[in-house]
């Protein structure tokens, strides 16, 4: 009999990204294990039981992994990269001094787990601006810039590679920037409410990452509560983005992250792109329980939905999303620890800058 993994693939236009498990009780797949280092053949064997097309990672799922002994090579060609910075070597990072030393060292962290991931997938990486740059415009377009440099120094084409924006305003515009006018293909991310997933597809963003679990999180400590999936806010935020998208024609892949449950995940069984924990693949890939197409483009079209319309009004959109107070506070929260793990892995960085 078919697995519901199978069965989820096959329901509508599913792509399945794998990312890594963040519980010390189900064994990382992509992440904690990537080729070159330890137990690459769990790898190997993993993405052939799986068959994930993409992979993401944010600042978080970098240092956790930057830990561990088996990545101590990817945190040495990164400190090695960082410390013979100069003003003459690296234009985008001005200055001698070890902050911008710490700096260059962490981009070239992250293109190194990209490049690693790369090799053993077929499709995409997304790979997180910075941050402290979510309220500023310009930083976040000449650090994606940077990034997609860096990228192209180790061999690796543009066309490989999302830049991952926290879905503020000034993220949106500088995902448009990004899309418009040099080609790079951006994964809006933080993403909690439908204002939020209206500006990015008329910023023309490759994809968006809405966050099913997060918004579950709140919404059950606010009311005190369980969901059941057919009635899990998660859900339900990213069936009103997926039909916004397919009535009015929007190309911007719409990609369910941060799951839960499996219930979640089946809920919204023929959404774009779903990004899903190697425990909860796993669940899906050793069962056999019918697996329905809840969402399909076809009968968005029909919907009574209304237009709206915020990218060159970002009045409206400030009010718009200020109503949303789950949203406001989820990003608010997501962006600070974000930041957070960022300076955590600089700090790790910068102890092994001053040691080399």
């Amino acid at each position: 009999m078919t697995s519901s993994l199978e069965q989820l693939k096959a329901a509508g236009t599913v792509t399945l990204q794998v990312r890594r498990s963040q519980t010390k009780h189900h064994p990382p797949i992509l992440y904690d294990r990537l080729p070159g280092v330890a137990n690459k053949t769990n790898v190997s064997t993993a993405i052939g039981k799986y068959k994930p097309q993409d992979a993401t990672t944010n600042p978080s799922l970098i240092l956790a992994a930057s830990k561990k002994e088996e990545y101590a090579k990817l945190m040495g060609v990164a400190v090695e990269y960082g410390k013979k910075q100069d003003t003459n070597a690296d234009p985008y990072e001005k200055g001698t001094d070890l902050d911008n030393q710490v700096d260059a060292a962490l981009d070239r962290l992250l293109v190194e787990f990209g490049k690693e991931i790369l090799s053993i997938i077929p499709g995409k990486v997304s790979t997180e601006v910075d941050a402290r740059f979510s309220f500023d415009t310009n930083a976040s377009v000449e650090k994606a810039l940077h990034i997609i440099d860096l990228y192209k120094t180790v061999g690796i084409g543009k066309e490989r590679i999302l830049i991952k924006i926290a879905s503020t305003w000034e993220g949106i515009k500088a995902a448009h920037i990004l899309q418009s006018k040099h080609g790079i293909n951006c994964n809006l991310t933080l993403m909690f409410s439908l204002v939020q997933a209206i500006a990015g597809a008329e910023a023309g963003a490759y994809l968006i990452s809405p966050f099913v679990g997060r918004i579950m999180d709140w919404y059950k400590a606010a009311m005190k509560k369980e969901f059941a999936p057919h009635e899990d806010p998660g859900v339900k935020s990213v069936q009103s983005i997926f039909n916004y998208y397919k009535k009015y024609g929007y190309k911007t892949i719409v990609m369910g992250a941060s799951f839960r449950n499996v219930g979640e995940i089946t809920e919204l069984a023929g959404c774009d792109y779903l990004t899903i924990a190697p425990n909860l693949l796993e669940t899906l890939y050793n069962s056999t329980d019918k697996v329905e197409q809840k969402l399909n483009a076809k009968d968005a079209e029909s919907l009574d939905i209304e237009k709206k319309a915020y990218l060159n009004d970002e009045a409206l959109f400030r009010f718009d999303f200020n109503e949303q107070a789950m949203a406001v506070e989820k990003l608010r929260e997501g962006i600070s620890k974000f930041a957070a793990d960022a300076i955590t892995l600089k700090d790790i960085l910068r102890k092994k800058i001053e040691k080399a």
